[in-house]
Parts: structure tokens; C-alpha cells; sequence
């Protein structure tokens, strides 16, 4: 999860304007007294526009694990605040007055956002177990995640058209109003190990980091399994760009009479290594899957890269 700024997407007037006639009928709705008129079907969330801005907002990517969603599945259009009911308050009727507003909505996979049985591969898990997993369940936790119409909170929930929002204490990350890095960590994690999401906030009360992971179910089988696969590529990257560098240094150490030949080598070998830095930057990229597992994975990495050569056992 990484922070987006709502505001680089203005959604359009018309759908603001429909929206504020949704809010008028909803009010309608809950005033008449017929007993069969059961539960309001609210339509403008669903709205095309509305879909297209959050795709250019979140890069096609879902809010809470940044999977592109395209390519396997539709999005869903998630509240943050539930609208239609709570699961975590059965007496609430759901935020029904902000089911419409831009400022609440997200766009989602389906396993962040609906309610489903879900394989977690335990912190033990080694790589090998998790190529695996699909054929035993020794290295699996069970359970349901998927956010639904959840909304832990500490404290007093707002009550029908009650707008003081920072006034109410949610317990999961909203990447349009948290810094998700806050709550939220890949590592730093031994090479080879699985990049599963840690609670940073683990020692608070009540942890924010450790309820959205559970909720949006964030170490689920799938989403570890494709994760490992960004991680691998950025360590074989390291790699290439770690000896690129080593070369580099031994060639510019030689003395003059020795490398009069190789003077071309260390440009060559500089610009490989720059080409190598540049695709894993690429990879943090807004647009790039997991970026926010990556940008905490190369700030490490560049902390290494800068870090002067070990002395080898001759000198």
C-alpha cells in the first residue's frame, strides 16, 4: 500500500451533481414509512466515470495491495466507510450519506475487498515451501479476510450525516488520507525470505498495521507468491549492479601500465550498472506493482551500493 493524493484526479462536475441528487432520493428513502420498501440500491458509486478516475488515480492498481486488478478480475468500487451497514456495529445503519462522495471511495481487488477464505503462509515458510503451498497445507494458516462492510474504530462512531471524520478513530489505513509506511513494512528481511507484511505499529494498543493486514488480508497465499516474484527480481538486479560495480573499482585500482588498455572498460561497465539502477527504480515507479514493498527495498539496497568495498583477505 502507498500513499496516493486524491486530489492529482478531479472527478468530473456531472457526477458530482448526480451524486448530490443520489444523496436527495437516499433521504426520501429512509423517510418513508412503508415497511416493504426495503433496502435503497445505490447506483452512482457504479458510475463509469467514477471508475475511470480512480484507474487513473491508483494506476490501475488496487488501494490496499497494489495487484493490478485488469488483468484478472473487475474492480470494485470500495467504500472506506461502509454504506449500507457495519459489520463491526450491527445497530449502525452504514455511512449512507457519503455512499456517493469521492472522497470515500477506492478502487479494490476482490480478495481485499470481499469476504473469503484465505491460505496465509506462516513467517517459518521458506521459498521452496511456498512454490508448494498449492499441494499441502503445513506452512498455511486458514481464515477469511476481505474488508466487506468492516470498519473497526476506536471509540465513538459517527451517527447519520455526521461529518467530523477525523474526529472518528479508524483502525484501518486509508492510503488517501494515512502514509501507509507509518503502519506498514516489507523487511528489512533476510535474502530469500518471504517479503510478508509486518505491523510497524505492533507495540501500539490498538494497531493500526496489524488490523489492516488482517482485514484486507494483505499475506494471503496469492498476493506473498506474487510479491516474491518482484522481490526476486530485484535481488537478481542487485546482483548485476553490485558486480558491475566491484569490476568497476578493481579496473580503476589497477596501476597505469596495466589498464592503458582497459581504459574504455570502466565507462562501459558504469553504464550497464547505471541501465541495471535505472529498471530497478522503474520498478517503484507509482505504476508498478507493490512499488511501496520496492521503495523499501531499495532504499536498503542503496544504503549497500554506497557502502565501501569489504578489504579482501590479501591486503
Amino acid at each position: 500500500m502507498r500513499a496516493v493524493n486524491r486530489n492529482d484526479v478531479v472527478l468530473p462536475a456531472s457526477v458530482v451533481k448526480r451524486g448530490e441528487a443520489e444523496l436527495k432520493s437516499i433521504k426520501d428513502h429512509i423517510a418513508d414509512p412503508d415497511p416493504k420498501k426495503g433496502a435503497y440500491d445505490f447506483k452512482v458509486y457504479k458510475d463509469d466515470e467514477i471508475k475511470a478516475a480512480l484507474d487513473r488515480l491508483f494506476h490501475g492498481k488496487c488501494a490496499y495491495c497494489e495487484t493490478f486488478y485488469s488483468a484478472s478480475a473487475p474492480v470494485d468500487i470500495e467504500h472506506f466507510r461502509p454504506k449500507g451497514a457495519v459489520s463491526d456495529d450491527k445497530n449502525h445503519p452504514g455511512y449512507w450519506w457519503i455512499a456517493m462522495s469521492w472522497d470515500n471511495l477506492l478502487p479494490s481487488c476482490i480478495d481485499c475487498n470481499r469476504k473469503r477464505k484465505q491460505s496465509v503462509p506462516t513467517a517459518q515458510a521458506s521459498l521452496e515451501d511456498l512454490w508448494r503451498a498449492e499441494r499441502t497445507n503445513r506452512i498455511l494458516q486458514g481464515g477469511q479476510s476481505g474488508k466487506k462492510d468492516s470498519f473497526p474504530i476506536i471509540g465513538t462512531r459517527l451517527m447519520p450525516e455526521e461529518k467530523l471524520y477525523d474526529q472518528e478513530q479508524a483502525l484501518l489505513i486509508n492510503p488517501c488520507v494515512d502514509e501507509p509506511r507509518q503502519f506498514l513494512s516489507f523487511g528489512p528481511a533476510p535474502r530469500g525470505s518471504l517479503p510478508i507484511a509486518i505491523a510497524v505499529d505492533s507495540g501500539a494498543v490498538n494497531s493500526r498495521g496489524s488490523m489492516s493486514i488482517q482485514v484486507y488480508g494483505l499475506n494471503r497465499l496469492g498476493l506473498v507468491q506474487d510479491r516474491t516474484r518482484v522481490l526476486r527480481q530485484l535481488e537478481f538486479l542487485s546482483d548485476v549492479a553490485l558486480e558491475l560495480t566491484a569490476i568497476v573499482d578493481k579496473i580503476a585500482a589497477l596501476p597505469d601500465a596495466i589498464k592503458t588498455e582497459l581504459d574504455r572498460v570502466p565507462s562501459r561497465l558504469k553504464q550497464l550498472r547505471d541501465k541495471t539502477l535505472l529498471e530497478m527504480r522503474a520498478m517503484a515507479e507509482p505504476g508498478q506493482p507493490y512499488s511501496a514493498m520496492v521503495v523499501e527495498w531499495l532504499e536498503s539496497f542503496m544504503l549497500r551500493l554506497q557502502a565501501p568495498p569489504a578489504p579482501s583477505g590479501n591486503e
